[in-house]
């Protein structure tokens, strides 16, 4: 299969074969495993102080004072320290030493990655994950290496507004304020995720695009499960470079 290649005036100047990477199969279930695996090294951990809830005198006074053997203050006869008593001490609180990180197979994870790939080239899987592209005619996207030298945000948008793709930036920028806790710990807003540009060498489009809501730029060798699928729902709306689109076998061969 042919895939068209075109310049940043959305005109085919080329065409080239499809990777075999994009033959691989779905695997939903691989592809969550590797997102989980990669999100889990962002997880911080917490505990609590071994000696919380037990700073104090509380001792039980036994039996034959009508009342229950819980410890109690000496001062107030207050029950303190026991698991059911207000101040007390959890009975198994969190640790701080509980490994968070997960753990995922080394042919596993690349095979992840495969899929998460081969699934962008599918206009239903990348349609059925709320990507707006209706302007676009075929998927793959591959531009020509021009768009690795791309150096203002002016540009980016100019770019995908030719290939159609503009709307889904739009639909990104969520509007509205996040209700609750969120927007009181710095998490007011919350923002979708748009196309995801995939180059060889970054020659400044990661500076042109970094401000576009939800746009994301990797190069070639550091893609991820978590950017392919994220949320762990595979097909993305990706725009590549064509000499990372070439190097993509090479690359993530099995």
């Amino acid at each position: 299969m042919k895939v068209p290649v075109l310049n940043l005036a959305n005109e085919k100047i080329d065409e080239i074969d499809l990777p075999k990477v994009f033959e691989t199969p779905l695997k939903p279930e691989v592809i969550r495993r590797a997102v989980i695996a990669q999100q889990s090294h962002d997880f911080q951990p917490q505990g609590r102080d071994p000696m919380a809830g037990k700073h104090n005198t509380a001792l039980s006074r036994g039996t034959g004072h009508g009342q229950a053997r819980l410890p109690r203050l000496k001062q107030s006869g207050k029950a303190d320290f026991a698991v059911q008593a207000v101040g007390g001490h959890l009975a198994t609180p969190p640790r701080s030493e509980k490994v968070l990180v997960k753990r995922i197979n080394k042919k596993e994870r690349r095979l992840a990655i495969r899929s998460g790939i081969a699934a962008t080239a599918n206009k239903e899987i990348v349609a059925a994950r709320g990507h707006n592209i209706e302007g676009v005619a075929q998927l793959p996207l591959v531009l020509d290496d021009a768009l690795e030298g791309v150096q203002k945000t002016k540009e980016v948008q100019d770019l995908f507004t030719k290939i159609g793709i503009w709307a889904d930036v739009e639909r990104a920028d969520r509007k509205g304020t996040r209700a609750g806790r969120g927007n009181m710990r710095g998490r007011g807003k919350k923002i979708g995720k748009g196309p995801l540009i995939v180059i060889n060498e970054d020659k400044g489009v990661s500076n042109a695009a970094k401000n576009l809501p939800g746009v994301d730029v990797t190069v070639l060798r550091n893609l991820n499960a978590e950017l392919l699928a994220p949320g762990a729902n595979a097909g993305r709306l990706v725009v590549w470079a064509k000499s990372a689109f070439n190097a993509l076998d090479e690359t993530w061969e099995e």
